[in-house]
């Protein structure tokens, strides 16, 4: 164990974030999803797992050491609901609050259509598979850069 680090971040997931630079993208998505056929196109290669963690919770982990980009206007991403691309379930209103808590202020996630996000996922750095059961649980994360103090 290390201090100070959420004890979600295991040894392969703290690799990835470490490895990822500046604009690269870290997919977050629920059980649904079909993380191992997409995760073989990334640049880890395979999905990293948190399994039985819900998304927000994982996000949550995440955004602890991972900053998000704040040199382009959209940094993190929900899938949009098929059909309904406005709607915003339950799971992405948890998120948006993961999402605010972090950043300390109020930043709207952008919506991408279900097919982008499968598109943009495959030329993504990793997938993280969830334990979310809830659809619509899938994100993207835009990893920004760590200032000199």
């Amino acid at each position: 164990m290390l201090i100070g680090l959420d004890p979600l971040l295991d040894p392969e997931l703290l690799y990835a974030l470490r490895q990822m630079g500046h604009g690269d993208e870290l997919i977050v998505v629920d059980t649904n999803y079909p993380a191992v056929s997409t995760a073989r196109k990334t640049v880890v290669g395979h999905p990293i797992r948190l399994t039985g963690v819900p998304a927000p919770r994982a996000i949550e982990a995440v955004l602890s050491v991972m900053p998000l980009d704040d040199f382009v206007e959209d940094a993190v991403f929900r899938m949009e609901v098929a059909g309904d691309p406005a709607a915003i379930p339950p799971v992405q209103v948890e998120v948006q609050g993961v999402v605010d808590k972090a950043l300390g202020r109020h930043q709207p996630m952008a919506g991408i259509e279900r097919h982008a996000f499968y598109a943009r996922a495959a030329t993504s750095f990793a997938v993280l598979v969830t334990g979310e059961t809830r659809v619509y649980g899938c994100f993207i994360l835009k990893k920004g850069i760590v200032r000199p103090a």
